[in-house]
């Protein structure tokens, strides 16, 4: 724990987003379409990753909401000059080699659904370069883990949240970034660590920044370049494969670009806080994250105390989306001895029932389907918070589907925060919006 002290609790809350994916498939695909609000998205009793879609017609001759509807949009920051973005950006420790363009940010509300398909609002960020181009190439960056409300791309002045999409309109690009459900503007808690939701959430934030665009007379490309990190990078694989298995009519897959993902949680990310392989406290955080917003979606615990220590029964109020990273992380344990009982590192050592089934989910992230577009992985060697089997065991599973992924070494920088995951972020961005601009 080195530089930067202020950074070192609001970092890494957005930072590990190791994994999940919706498995989507053709019906997932049909489900993603842009149903009406009405329409349900449900996982299909086949499959857990398997989307299933039940149509509710609206009241004739009123049009029915849909998702990705613009509900409002913000104008937050313009930076004019490429002078200006290029400070910004150093003063949060990104690269601004390739800043060819001031920016302008807007937060951009829509309707999308929420975990269960019922109908909801998010909000998300758009950025886009002051130039007189008016067909923009749309980039996607999902961001890493916050808890707190107000830590999100749209409504945090956090450069480590806002820098990427920044790059990348500095490049030329039309950058958004979704805050994810129950962050931001969106009400309810955030159902961490759950890729349909997120992938809802990206696939809406497009639409709506589409419909944005068109109304200045700009048009967003069809071909989406993917990028995240952390917990946005098993987001941008969410978004991914739903693109390439045609989930919008517009829009599609043009690159894959995760950064320092979570994308096995059975098999090398939960092993490795077991066993004490990544940083304790960051291992507690992570896990009491976990095991509450997977409670809350799956029921896996009919009780907190069968799960946590007496002194951590009421952890889940710690994540209700009110309190700040610091607090969080001052208000947990050490060690995951003092959170979890037996049973609760029982329960993590060897999931099972409704649990196991959302860890597989979880983990579908590179399984059965194969990025025909260009893709890569990036890592950082070292990382104590995503641990590197995750990329290895995901570039593994995409070449068992006949995909040849590149995995990308982006060394080690711990300027930001004094840690390698957060340092990958900053490489990882650097390296990413220069491959972009080849494609």
């Amino acid at each position: 724990m080195t530089s930067h002290p202020d950074r070192q609790v609001r970092f890494r809350w957005s930072r590990l987003h190791r994994a999940s994916f919706l498995a989507v498939s053709g019906a997932t695909a049909a489900a993603l379409m842009a149903p009406p609000i009405g329409a349900v998205p449900a996982f299909a009793t086949d499959h857990p990753g398997h989307w299933a879609v039940q149509d509710h017609d609206g009241t004739a001759g009123h049009r029915v909401p849909s998702r990705g509807d613009l509900v409002s949009s913000i104008p937050l920051t313009t930076l004019a000059a490429r002078a200006d973005v290029e400070a910004f950006l150093r003063a949060q420790s990104f690269d601004a080699g390739t800043v060819r363009y001031g920016v302008s940010t807007f937060r951009l509300v829509y309707r999308t659904v929420d975990a269960h398909g019922a109908p909801t609002t998010a909000s998300g960020l758009l950025a886009i370069p002051e130039n007189d181009n008016r067909r923009l190439r749309p980039v996607l960056f999902a961001h890493g883990t916050q808890i707190f409300k107000g830590d999100a791309p749209s409504t945090s002045s956090d450069g480590f949240l806002t820098g990427p999409p920044i790059t990348f309109a500095a490049a030329g690009f039309a950058a958004v970034a979704a805050d994810y459900l129950g962050l931001g503007e969106g009400p309810g808690p955030h159902p961490w660590m759950d890729v349909p939701s997120e992938t809802t959430a990206s696939l809406d934030l497009l639409r709506a920044a589409r419909s944005f665009l068109a109304g200045r007379g700009t048009q967003l490309g069809r071909d989406v370049l993917a990028t995240g990190f952390s917990q946005g990078a098993s987001a941008a694989l969410g978004l991914g494969r739903a693109l390439h298995d045609g989930a919008d009519p517009w829009f599609r897959l043009g690159a894959l670009a995760p950064i320092s993902g979570g994308y096995d949680f059975q098999n090398a990310q939960i092993p490795a806080m077991l066993g004490g392989e990544l940083h304790p406290k960051f291992s507690v955080a992570y896990t009491a994250y976990l095991l509450v917003a997977y409670n809350r979606l799956h029921h896996i615990y009919d009780a907190p105390a069968a799960i946590f220590q007496p002194s951590y029964v009421d952890v889940a109020e710690l994540f209700d989306g009110t309190h700040q990273g610091l607090e969080v992380l001052n208000g947990l344990p050490d060690t995951l001895a003092d959170l979890l009982t037996p049973q609760g590192f029982a329960l993590l050592a060897q999931p099972s029932g409704a649990f196991a089934q959302a860890l597989t989910v979880l983990d579908s992230v590179c399984s059965g389907w194969a990025p025909a577009a260009p893709s890569r992985l990036y890592y950082s060697p070292g990382d104590e918070q995503a641990a590197n089997l995750n990329t290895v065991h995901c570039q593994e599973r995409f070449a068992a589907g006949g995909s040849r992924v590149r995995l990308v070494d982006l060394g080690v920088n711990r300027d930001y925060s004094g840690f390698v995951h957060e340092g990958s972020e900053l490489l990882g961005t650097a390296a990413i919006v220069r491959w972009f601009l080849t494609l």
